[in-house]
């Protein structure tokens, strides 16, 4: 088994966070192309903790090395990973725990996303996975197919970093642009029941 861990921190507040996490994987994410789909299979709140429960499904297309399509065969480049969120509005987490679907019966990779405030201003990112080559053989092999794996982990926490700075930087544009919006009308109808009223 070989963990990958990444601890990051950005400069939005974890409503500004938590809020665009659900747009993580959209048009504004130039660096997850390799995200194809995102499809909610259920979503609930907890009547007595408030905690919003997701469940998802994602689909990935990425490449694999020459050496592991030989080993595996088929078609490995396209994935998909079952995803259970938790957003806790008491105490400001949004946990997301991963595992895949696809191959699960030679590699599985269980990962767990935290974000929580770090201030009020920031919000720290939390990522550990677990990978572990479950095919027979020699250690060698499964070895090869963790660092393999591993090394796609680093990659994407890059890319995936890059993006999601992406999304946030629009979605507090679009919120601002929105807010502006809501204060103009308000006034305008302000202005216009004054009229009335004249």
């Amino acid at each position: 088994m070989k963990v990958f861990s990444n601890t990051e921190t950005f400069n939005y507040s974890w409503e500004e966070v938590s809020t665009a996490n659900w747009r993580k994987y959209c048009p504004w994410n130039q660096k997850s192309t390799h995200v194809v789909a995102v499809d909610t299979l259920s979503r609930t709140v907890d009547p007595e903790t408030g905690i919003l429960r997701t469940e998802r499904l994602i689909t990935c297309r990425q490449s694999a090395p020459d050496w592991l399509k030989k080993m595996i065969g088929g078609n490995i480049e396209d994935s998909h990973v079952f995803e259970t969120s938790y957003v806790d509005p008491r105490s400001k987490t949004v946990t997301m725990v991963s595992s895949n679907l696809t191959w699960n019966n030679l590699i599985s990779v269980q990962e767990t996303v935290v974000y929580r405030p770090f201030n009020e201003h920031q919000t720290r990112f939390e990522q550990t996975a677990q990978i572990t080559a479950l095919c027979g053989g020699w250690q060698r092999i499964k070895s090869s197919i963790e660092d393999t794996l591993v090394k796609r982990f680093h990659e994407n926490a890059v890319k995936g970093k890059e993006g999601f700075e992406a999304v946030l930087a629009m979605s507090r544009r679009v919120f601002a642009e929105e807010r502006e919006r809501e204060k103009m009308m308000m006034l305008q109808s302000q202005a216009a029941n004054i009229r009335l009223a004249a």
